[in-house]
Formats: C-alpha cells, structure tokens, sequence
C-alpha cells in the first residue's frame, strides 16, 4: 500500500501562484509514474500534468505554459507548481502515484477567487 500526502492548497486570487507537494515516503519512488488530476465540483476527474520515472512530462492543454510538474526522488516527492491561475483552475486537486497499481492522494482544494 501506498500513502500519497499532499499539501499546499489553498485559496489564491485570479493571477496567483500556489505549489502544490505530495510525499509517497517509504515507496521505491522513483520507478511511479506520478501525475496531478483535478476535479472541479459536477465535472469528471481531468488530468492536469504526469511525469514519468525518467522525468518526461505531459500536461494537459488548459494548462500549458502556466503549470510545471516536477520530482524530487531524494525526498519521494512530486511538486505541481501553477501560475496566472484562472478562477476555472478551481478543483480538488489529486496526485496519483502508478507503477504495478495505482494509488491515490486524499485531495487538496484549490480555490482561485477575489
């Protein structure tokens, strides 16, 4: 069994920034696939952004070029930063950790509002 703990979310003007971090402490982590997936309230869970155990990364179009996925193997810790963030950036946003199984975080909100 896997434990993914997030932590950064938030409420954050229109323009903001927020990191967001999920630790997977005790797993072989750098072999997961790890990746950031929203839900935002009536909609379907969406992927946000992955990267893959050798770093690649994808990302979803609607966040291009304002949200960066990163990985820190020492600390078994997967990073989403997120800028000129937009009120429909608003979600529960969720890591997912997959290698044989995949393995979900609790979700941490992330509000974009003034």
């Amino acid at each position: 069994q896997v434990q993914l703990v997030e932590s950064g979310g938030g409420l954050v003007q229109p323009g903001g920034s927020l990191r967001l971090s999920c630790a997977a402490p005790g797993t072989v982590f750098s072999h997961y696939v790890m990746g950031w997936y929203r839900q935002a309230p009536g909609k379907q869970r969406e992927l946000v952004a992955v990267i893959g155990s050798g770093g690649s990364t994808n990302y979803a179009d609607s966040v291009k070029g304002r949200f960066t996925i990163s990985r820190d193997n020492a600390k078994s810790t997967v990073y989403l930063q997120m800028s000129s963030l937009k009120p429909e950036d608003t979600a529960v946003y969720y890591c997912n950790a997959r290698w044989e199984l995949s393995y979900w975080g609790q979700g941490t909100q992330v509000t974009v509002s003034s």
